[in-house]
């Protein structure tokens, strides 16, 4: 049984060629990923054992969907055959001041299909000690909202520790209910909150007047933010924010804050990215490298930057996947990012 487990979804990803618009040529790059599948694959690659749960048809994509997390040595057994189709999310990739676009089509999909009492959670949490799930599985349908509730209850329960990345996704809320409605009720379960800058606010109607739109950041800001997260949610032990300022498609700039109870508020080194090559998967990648900063450090200073250097390293490489291993992102770490050819 796997020690780090995912639950969510994985999705066909169909991207335009280098930067050009939907449809601009008929060629599509066909690949995988999805928040909580990237997660996985991302400790995997770090060396952990780490497994996903979700559900995919049994039919020729799904077993390709299977193969390609197997690929990366991700635990694919508690993955449930049903429903009829794979989702998929279109994606085109911005540059200067034109941004990324992503159309999702993931409507009917097996995880949407799915719900309480499809999955044997006593066996799937047999031996674990981490699950992972995000706000993107709750935004799907009714049925993906309470089987969302019900994995993090049975890992309550179970004693393992839950981390969540809020995730809002304002084109996903369409069956009815509100992010906040949904959500405060999952975050009751949670142990690590993962955030940006509006997830708070819109997925959990938390703000402290914060502007996530002027491109502009002010820690202090955030540094209330988290506060008042832990203190609306006195079981969370940890809440993690990303602070990115959007300088345009490809330049950014990277950082992130952590707050835990033991041992108070921390800030992140910041980076420059200056030529964006694949933005989509950057907050996964986060997410994933935090699971193991927290796990493989003492120091949580030095979590947090394992958490950012390896997302910073990430808008670097094409696909939702992080393909980096803990060595590259120590060296980040170390302060060597002049990115000169190794030999």
């Amino acid at each position: 049984m796997s020690e780090f487990l995912s639950f969510g979804e994985i999705m066909l990803r169909l991207k335009t060629q280098g930067h050009e618009r939907f449809f601009q040529s008929p060629v599509f790059e066909a690949t995988f990923g999805g928040g909580e599948a990237n997660v996985a694959v991302a400790l995997a690659n770090y060396g952990l054992d780490a497994g996903f749960v979700s559900a995919l048809p049994d039919n020729d994509i799904g077993a390709a969907a299977i193969g390609e997390l197997r690929r990366f040595g991700v635990d694919t057994s508690h993955i449930r055959r049903s429903g009829d189709r794979v989702g998929i999310y279109f994606l085109e990739s911005g540059a200067n001041q034109r941004p990324s676009k992503v159309i999702y089509d993931r409507a009917r999909s097996s995880i949407c299909e799915a719900g309480p009492g499809n999955f044997d959670w006593p066996a799937i949490f047999d031996g674990a000690k981490w699950l992972h799930i995000t706000g993107i599985t709750p935004a799907l349908s009714q049925s993906a909202a309470d089987v969302s509730l019900e994995c993090v209850k049975a890992a309550q329960a179970a004693g393992v520790t839950v981390s969540c990345d809020f995730n809002f996704r304002g084109k996903l809320w369409k069956y009815g209910k509100t992010a906040p409605e949904v959500m405060r009720d999952l975050v009751e379960h949670v142990d690590v909150g993962i955030a940006n800058e509006e997830d708070c606010q819109k997925s959990l109607d938390i703000s402290v007047d914060v502007d996530v739109e002027s491109g502009e950041l002010d820690t202090a800001k955030y540094e209330a933010l988290s506060e008042k997260v832990l203190d609306i949610y006195p079981g969370m032990a940890a809440i993690a924010i990303t602070l990115r300022e959007s300088l345009s498609a490809d330049r950014n700039n990277w950082s992130a804050c952590l707050r835990t109870r033991d041992g108070g508020f921390k800030l992140s080194r910041r980076y420059e990215m200056t030529d964006i090559v694949d933005r989509v998967g950057g907050g996964d990648s986060f997410a994933s490298a935090l699971i193991y900063g927290l796990n493989a450090y003492d120091d949580r200073q030095q979590s947090l930057e394992f958490a950012v250097a390896a997302s910073c390293l990430k808008h670097s490489i094409l696909g939702d996947f992080n393909r980096v291993s803990v060595p590259e992102v120590e060296k980040l770490m170390s302060g060597d990012g002049s990115g000169r050819v190794q030999r």
